[in-house]
């Protein structure tokens, strides 16, 4: 532990990252007409990828996010309250899930990444048999 201007900070060898999955907005519901033992096999892989990365002790958080269509771009009024804006047709990337991870090394987040985009039922494995290459990825930030 260091302290710094009297406050205490925690130091530790480990950095938190945050896993982007990522898809193109057009393609973001391509999971609805999925075989059921597709999504059954998407959603085992991505439970089970959780369960590892939190055995593992570096799992901090992981959500699927909304579908595009209820987007809203937030910002304070001049009374401080809540004024929506969107959807935002414009948009061609969309935001599908995250995951907060804290790891050693860079190394180990992109490794987690590509597991992650591995997944047995990808948007792009979906939406290649309509003739379209779209593929979702995970970034790590």
């Amino acid at each position: 532990m260091q302290t710094h201007s009297g406050a205490r900070v925690e130091t530790n060898k480990s950095m938190k990252y945050i896993l982007m999955m990522n898809t193109m907005k057009e393609n973001s519901n391509a999971i609805l007409s999925w075989p059921k033992e597709t999504v059954q096999a998407h959603i085992a892989y991505m439970m089970s990828l959780n369960k590892e990365l939190s055995a593992a002790g570096e799992l901090v958080s992981a959500e699927g996010l909304a579908w595009p269509d209820q987007a809203k771009m937030v910002r304070a009024d001049e009374d401080g309250a809540p004024n929506t804006d969107g959807v935002f047709p414009e948009s061609k990337e969309f935001l599908a899930g995250f995951w907060f991870v804290d790891v050693e090394t860079a190394e180990r987040a992109y490794a987690m990444a590509a597991k992650a985009s591995a997944a047995p039922a990808s948007w792009w494995r979906a939406v290649e048999h309509a003739g379209q290459s779209t593929p979702d990825h995970v970034r790590a930030a």
